[in-house]
Formats: C-alpha cells, structure tokens, sequence
C-alpha cells in the first residue's frame, strides 16, 4: 500500500513508436520568475540506474525525459567515461531503450528496446556501435538477464495459464466481456486477473540469437515469477558460471495466495533442469534448516557460487516487516543471519567478496551505505548525512552511487568505501536548479505525546521570512510502514508544495520504518491510536512558531496517508482549515471486501469484520474514518484513480458521498486511467493545479 509503489503496465495505453522531440530548457518566463511549479518539474530529465563497467572505467545509465504536449516520455541510454567525466548518448529518440547490462567482459552492452515495434532484447558494442537484436519474442519481453557466461539468458514473458474470460469458457460466446473466478484473486493492483502471468524463460544464446527457450515454472503455473505487483527482475540472478538461475516466487493460488506472503528462493539448474528450493531445505532428520514464512526474495550469488545471499522477512502475512539479510551456504547446507542484532533492513545488496557485503539501509529518515561480514556478521554503517542513497554498483573498489534529497532528484556519486565520503559526478538538471529557487528543509525532533523523540522535516518556502506568517500543511505519509526520507518524489514533492508558499511539516510518526523495529511496528493493529496524536504533536510543536499561521493549516495526504486525512477530518478540534485525501481507506469493513492482497489487512487490522471475539480487529474496525463523518466540518478534495484496486476507488466515492451530504465544501476528481498513483505527464499537472487550487483557496 506503500505510495512509492512502481507503476504498472497492465492498463497503459500502447506506446507510440514515433520519435520524441525533447526540449526540456526553461522559458524565459520561468526563469523571471525563479519559481519551482509543477510545468517547470516536468521538465526535469530522470535519472535511472547507473551501473560500472567490469573494470570499474566506464558507467551506463539511463535519462527519461517527457513531452507534456504529447504525454508521453522517452528512456535513452547513456556512457560516461569515469576518468573525464565525458558522456555519449549511445541510443536516439526513436524508441525507448533501458535496463542496460554489461558482459562479463565489459566489450558488450545488452538493452532493451521498443524499435523493432515490441520491446525486445539487443545488444551493441561497448562504445555503442552495431546495434543487433537478439530476440524476437511473440508479445515482447517484460525484462531480461545475461548470464556472465554469455552463452544464456533468462526472459520474462507473460503465459496464458488459465481460463479466466467467458470467451474461453464459453467458446461459442466469442463476444462475451465477462470474466469468470471461482476463486481470490480476481485482481491486483491495477489489472483485473485474466490468466495471464509473468514466467521465466530460459534460452541458449547462439550466434547471437536466442535458442531452446524453456518456461521453467510450466505453462499450467498460475502464478507470476518474479512477483507481482512489481514484476522485479532484481529478483532473479544468475550464477557466474552461468549454470544456474535463483529466482523468487510464490507458487500459491486463490485464497491461500491472497492471505500469505510466503515467497521462496528457488534454484534451478540449467545442466539437469531440476529446481530446489532453498528455504524448505529438510535436514537428515526431517526438520527444516529454519522456519522461512514470510517474504524471501532478492538472490545473489557471491563470486565463487559457494553461497547465496538474499532477503528475508520473519513474520507471514507482513509485507512491511525487517528485511534480514541471509546468506546460504550449498556446501554446508546452513543458513546465516547476518543482521541480527541490526535493527533495519537491507536491501540492493552486493558482493564485494566471499567474505564480505554491501547493502543499502534506511536509518532514521535517511538511506546509507553499510558493510557486513560473513564470519562475524558484524554491520558498519559506511556512509553518514541527510540523504538518500538509492542505488549503487561496485566494480572492484569503485563505487557508484545514485543520490538524492529533498531538494535534488537523483545524480551520480562516487562513494570512498574505506571512509564513506561522497563526490558528486554529475549535474543533470542543473538549468532547474541555477534557475529556481529551492526552499530550506529543516530537520527537526519533535517530543510525541508518549515523551519520544520523532525526526520530523520542516520545509520552508523559498526566501523565507521568519516575521511574516505562512499557511503550513501537515503531510501525512502512506504505507503505513513507510519511511518520510530524504527522497524525491514526482508526485508528492515538497519543494513544489514549499514554492507555492506553504511550510510543510512531514512526521515520521509510528509506523514509519528506519527507526527500529518497534517504533515501526507499533502501528499495525492500532491505526487511530499513537500514530495519530504524533501527526499532532508534529503540527502542534511547529505552530508554535511566530511565522506559522495558525488560522490556517491544512492536512493532506495519500494511502494510509489519506486514511489519517479523512480520521483527522473527525478527529481534528478544528485544527485544520482544509484537508485533502488521495486514494484513502475511507470505510474499513468494505475496504476488507474490495481489496486484493488480504494478508496485509490482517495482519494491519488484525484480522476479519465479522470476527467478534477478536479484540484487535474490533478495534481497528471501530476506528474506520467513516465512524466520525458526524464531525465532518472542514472543506476537503478527494482524489482518485479509476484502476486502483489496493484501496478501490470506490472508498473515495463513499467519501465524497458522505461529504456532500453534509453540506460540505468538497471536490471529487477522479482519473479514469490511473491506479493508486498518478504517473501520466498531463494527468500530474491537472492533479497539481487541483491540489494547489484547493489549498489556495481555503488557506490563503
């Protein structure tokens, strides 16, 4: 439910294979005016991977940028020599080229790409000369790895595993639209289930072509590798003899599928075509090596393929649990813990040898570079600062990062990892960044209601004036264990919000993770309760500051977020001034019945409606925002996409129903062609000027 959920393809429109003319340079009126808006954000280039060569020289990485007038964007990729700094575009804007990968060898670069009409796979030189591609799949391909060998490849594709559309139930009914289930789930984030699911194929590669492809889960599998709703090839990853693939799936159906999260690693072997999977691994006696029943996903193999590495979450039904960092050793058939006594999670992590890791961490509303070691499984936090570190690449002792803030997107950083200093390579969006002003963020601990400490980020407004009064907006994060960090965001972006003249003030109230495992697991099972008088205690502290204008604060949020917008409408002593809630959980009992992945509101409701006895749950279901509409007294916009089916769109509606039959102020808007997020260039900026008109109008 987390709002920094990626976008999914399912309902996209076809993309256009026409070129994509981009001149995404300032205007001069944009420039006069310095401002951030949304128009000039959009202009931004986006910075994807960035991934070293094999000797650490050279880097791939990939700039996406939009035509608003055509609402559309582009994905090109890019070399940078690391000594010079030199950068060549090494594909056009013909078609959209990604997800680059270099060869064992570093001599060529493999890509995906949509010129030949579908996205397939190619390959060209190192320095991106004779392009040629490799495959010619039926449909395309949904991503991809080369194995260091060279000789193989894995592919993801979608297989029709079930009849799920009345036309192919019912033969002689070929115009039939319904779709027939006889059991969960019916559909999933933004796409109804019509037996289609992503399974991975693996092939020879010979000649420079693809051969003896093999859908290794069985085209009968009704279920999706690697996982949805995200569909991440991270997920997969080759042995570097080339012999074998780990991969994670959850080879489970209908209701079963619905209320676990119980995913494995599976390791299939290319030589024999058996496949193992590592978790209900069974000791001579029968017993298993350790109890896996939560997530386990993210493989890699360490350089010598004696053992593998990958994540773990204890607790079944819990999908925003610690991420444990294991390491299986095929030798000796043990699994290792290796952070256990460190309370975050691990996630992107690297080999750097057989001894020794790196992973990324988020620590306390930041995320760092940190170094564990096999033997004494003894975690050093590498890095340190007020930032977020979202990817990085190794190559011998080079390391290549992505970084970002709450005032920057993404740019590439060398990392030291001797001494965990940063030096910044790049400079992408600089004609934005010279020519608009970006307002102060302040880090704050604020004392919560219980007497703890909470990192809360103040944003302020460009140029600010501390003896003027500002409208300031209570941000409200979703997940509900998600962390408010240092990133950058295209669709709730705080420096936007601070550039129209508004002080943010975004709490990582309970829930939110990077602070331990008990600050973030005290949310679930208590939505209305601590987290909410942190919300409070984070408006409350910072309006009392001179320049806070106290006749005028607004509340806004989206997810989880927008939940706490619509129980803080009933529940606020008029505080605020307008409120606005995208994609909010609005009424728990029918929300428990429109919802796909079950498990997460029973383990974050702690259970079922219709089970009295059950404590926990009664009072999650007492605490639904629709409970307290009787004290519904302030303007508040609603918002909403028609392809969400994480928190229906439907929760909105009642929403809204509610709202105007009070009486209240109250806008609805509502996008046909989005899902829990708003991602179409034209759709972003109508959501801004609503966002902001509404604000406007009730806190100015």
């Amino acid at each position: 439910m987390a709002i920094t959920a990626l976008a999914l393809s399912s309902c996209a429109p076809k993309e256009s294979s026409a070129p994509l003319s981009i001149d995404n340079q300032l205007s001069a009126e944009e420039i006069s005016l310095a401002r951030f808006t949304p128009e000039v954000m959009w202009k931004m280039s986006r910075l994807g991977s960035a991934t070293l060569s094999p000797d650490g020289k050279s880097a791939l990485y990939t700039l996406t940028r939009y035509n608003m007038a055509e609402n559309r964007g582009l994905t090109q990729i890019y070399l940078r020599d690391m000594a010079s700094g030199a950068e060549t575009a090494l594909t056009d804007n013909q078609s959209n080229n990604s997800d680059a990968q270099w060869s064992a060898d570093g001599k060529t670069i493999y890509f995906t790409s949509s010129r030949s009409g579908s996205t397939q796979l190619w390959q060209m030189a190192a320095d991106g000369s004779s392009p040629k591609q490799i495959t010619a799949i039926e449909g395309g391909i949904e991503g991809y790895g080369v194995a260091p060998s060279g000789d193989k490849l894995f592919y993801i594709k979608k297989v029709q595993a079930a009849d799920i559309k009345s036309s192919d139930v019912h033969k002689d009914m070929d115009k039939s639209q319904a779709r027939i289930y006889d059991d969960l789930m019916v559909r999933h984030w933004n796409y109804w289930d019509e037996g289609q699911y992503s399974h991975i194929f693996v092939a020879d590669i010979e000649g420079g072509s693809v051969k003896n492809d093999k859908d290794i889960l069985g085209a009968d599998a009704a279920w999706d590798a690697p996982l949805a709703p995200y569909f991440d090839v991270a997920e997969i990853a080759w042995s570097n003899d080339g012999k074998r693939l780990a991969y994670t799936c959850k080879p489970l159906t209908g209701v079963e599928y619905a209320i676990s999260t119980d995913s494995d690693i599976f390791i299939y072997d290319t030589e024999d075509g058996s496949t193992l999977n590592i978790n209900k691994i069974k000791t001579a006696a029968g017993m298993r090596i350790m109890e896996f029943v939560g997530y386990d996903r993210y493989p890699v193999w360490s350089p010598d393929d004696s053992q593998l590495a990958f994540c773990s979450m204890a607790t079944p039904g819990y999908e925003s649990d610690k991420d444990r960092l294991f390491v299986f050793d095929f030798a000796t058939q043990q699994m290792k813990d290796l952070t256990p006594d460190f309370d975050h999670s691990a996630s992107n992590v690297i080999w750097k040898d057989n001894s020794t890791l790196y992973f990324l961490s988020a620590i306390e509303g930041t995320q760092q570079v940190c170094k564990v070691g096999v033997n004494d499984a003894k975690v050093d936090v590498i890095t340190s600062g007020d930032h977020d570190i979202a990817t990085m690449s190794i190559a011998g002792d080079e390391c290549l990062a992505t970084l970002m803030t709450i005032s920057r997107d993404k740019e590439m950083y060398s990392v030291n990892l001797a001494d965990g200093s940063l030096k910044q390579l790049s400079n992408i969006n600089a004609h934005v960044y010279d020519n608009v002003k970006m307002g102060q963020v302040e880090k704050r601990w604020i004392k919560t209601t219980d007497g703890k400490e909470m990192l809360t980020w103040v944003i302020l407004p460009p140029d600010f004036d501390p003896t003027k009064k500002y409208p300031t907006l209570l941000y409200c994060e979703g997940g509900p264990q998600s962390v408010v960090s240092q990133g950058w965001s295209y669709r709730w972006n705080f420096q936007l919000m601070a550039a129209q003249g508004y002080v943010v003030v975004a709490p990582n109230r309970r829930g939110c993770p990077s602070f331990g495992s008990e600050w973030r697991e005290q949310i679930s099972g208590d939505y209305a309760g601590q987290n909410i008088q942190d919300y409070l205690a984070a408006i409350d502290t910072v309006a009392k500051e001179p320049w806070c204008d106290t006749d005028h604060l607004g509340c806004v949020g989206a997810s989880y977020g927008g939940y706490s917008v619509y129980y803080l409408a009933g529940n606020h002593d008029g505080r605020f001034k307008a409120f606005i809630s995208h994609c909010g959980i609005f009424n728990f009992e029918s929300m428990y019945g429109e919802t796909e992945e079950l498990f997460f509101i029973n383990h974050d409701y702690g259970g079922n409606y219709w089970d009295k006895s059950n404590a926990v749950a009664q009072r999650s279901y007492a605490s639904s925002p629709h409970k307290f509409v009787d004290r519904w007294d302030t303007p508040i916009m609603i918002i909403t996409g028609e392809y969400d089916f994480r928190i229906p769109y439907t929760q909105s509606l009642q929403a809204f129903t509610a709202a105007r039959l009070k009486g209240l102020d109250s806008r609805l808007v509502e996008f046909e062609n989005e899902g829990h997020q708003v991602f179409k260039p034209q759709n972003s900026i109508v959501w801004n000027r609503e966002f902001f008109g509404w604000l406007d109008k009730y806190l100015k």
